[in-house]
C-alpha cells in the first residue's frame, strides 16, 4: 500500500488560520517525502451543516490539494466495530457505566498517573454489570496492560505518556476518537501523521492501540499551535481568523497563505515553491502568535514571531 500523509478536520465550523497552518505543514511533510496526501473528514461527533464544504473550499483556496476522494468517518463504522470485536475477543475490553462526574470524583487507583481512569468498572461481577446496565447504557473501555508508552516524534523526540483504560466506544454508541483515528490511518495506508501538538498527549494511547490491533504505528510530527495576542490558543472568537472574515478585511486567501508560510520561514507563493526550501529540522518549535488585521507580510525567511506561552 502506498504511504501517505493526511489532514483530518472535524466539520464543526470554519477553519481558522491555526487549522490552515497545520494543513499546510501536513501537506509539506507529505509532498516533501513523496507521499500521497489524503483528506479525511472526522464527522463522528460534531458536524455543522455546510461546514465540510466550506472547509474543503478554504483548503483549496490556499493551495492545499489532496489525492483521491474525501473519506468520511460516518461511512466507516463497520471498520470500527470490527476492531472493537477483535479486542473484545482477546479479552481486552470491558463495559463502563461511570459518568464523567463520577470519574472526576472517584479516588485515583494506587500509583495511577494523574488524569488516568481509576478502573472503577474494570472488575465488576456479572451481577454488578447487570444491575448497572439497567440504569444506563455502557461505554466500552480498553483493558490496558501498560501504564505508559513512549512514542517518537519528528519535532519532540521521545515522548512518554499515560495509557489508561481509555474509551473505545461511548455510551451513546459513537466510536471514540482514539480508536477511529488508529483504524482509519491503518486502513488508508497513512504512515505519517502531522497535527497540532495539543494532540501529543493522546498519541501514546493510539500507538499502544495500534500495536494491539497489529496495525503499524505512523511517523508522528506534532507541530506548534497558533496563539492569540494574549498567548492563549487561537479560537474563532479572536476576531478575523477565518478566510471569510479576513476577506471582509481585504486580506485575500493568497495573502493568508503567504503570511502562514512566512511564519514558518518559507518563501511566499504557491505551496509547490515552498517544497524546495522546506526542512522539518528548521521548523519553529514555539507557538506562533497571530498578528491580527491589518497584517503586514513579512519578508521571506524572516524568523516568525513566537511566544513560549501556552506551549
Amino acid at each position: 500500500m502506498t504511504s501517505a500523509g493526511r489532514f483530518a478536520p472535524s466539520p464543526s465550523g470554519e477553519l481558522h488560520v491555526g487549522n490552515l497552518r497545520t494543513a499546510i505543514l501536513a501537506w509539506l511533510f507529505a509532498r516533501s517525502t513523496a507521499r500521497k496526501f489524503l483528506m479525511r473528514v472526522e464527522d463522528l461527533d460534531r458536524a455543522r451543516a455546510g461546514a465540510e464544504a466550506g472547509q474543503l473550499r478554504d483548503l483549496a483556496a490556499i493551495g492545499v490539494g489532496w489525492d483521491g476522494g474525501v473519506v468520511r468517518q460516518t461511512d466507516r463504522e463497520h471498520l470500527y466495530a470490527g476492531s472493537i470485536a477483535q479486542l473484545a475477543a482477546a479479552g481486552l475490553t470491558y463495559e463502563c457505566y461511570c459518568t464523567r462526574r463520577e470519574i472526576q470524583e472517584a479516588p485515583s487507583a494506587p500509583h495511577a498517573p494523574q488524569g488516568a481512569y481509576p478502573g472503577t468498572c474494570r472488575n465488576l461481577t456479572d451481577a454488578e454489570r447487570a444491575a448497572k446496565r439497567a440504569t444506563r447504557p455502557p461505554a466500552v473501555r480498553l483493558r490496558s496492560t501498560v501504564a505508559e508508552v513512549t512514542v517518537q516524534d519528528v519535532l519532540h523526540g521521545g515522548y512518554t505518556g499515560v495509557v489508561d483504560d481509555f474509551v473505545l466506544r461511548r455510551n451513546d454508541g459513537v466510536t471514540a476518537y482514539n480508536l477511529a483515528v488508529v483504524v482509519d490511518d491503518a486502513e488508508q495506508g497513512i504512515d505519517q501523521v502531522v497535527r497540532g501538538d495539543d494532540l501529543l498527549p493522546s498519541t501514546p494511547r493510539q500507538a499502544y492501540l495500534a500495536s494491539l490491533l497489529n496495525m503499524p504505528v505512523p511517523e508522528y510530527a506534532h507541530v506548534p499551535l497558533v496563539l492569540n495576542a494574549d498567548g492563549a490558543r487561537l479560537a474563532k472568537r479572536d476576531g478575523a481568523v477565518t478566510l471569510a472574515d479576513l476577506a471582509l478585511a481585504s486580506v485575500t486567501a493568497d495573502q493568508v497563505r503567504d503570511i502562514l508560510l512566512a511564519s514558518l520561514g518559507l518563501p511566499p507563493g504557491r505551496l509547490e515553491q515552498a517544497l524546495a526550501t522546506f526542512d522539518p529540522v528548521a521548523l519553529p518549535r514555539d507557538p506562533w502568535v497571530w498578528p491580527g488585521v491589518p497584517v503586514a507580510l513579512p519578508a521571506a525567511g524572516v524568523p516568525p514571531r513566537t511566544d513560549s506561552r501556552g506551549a
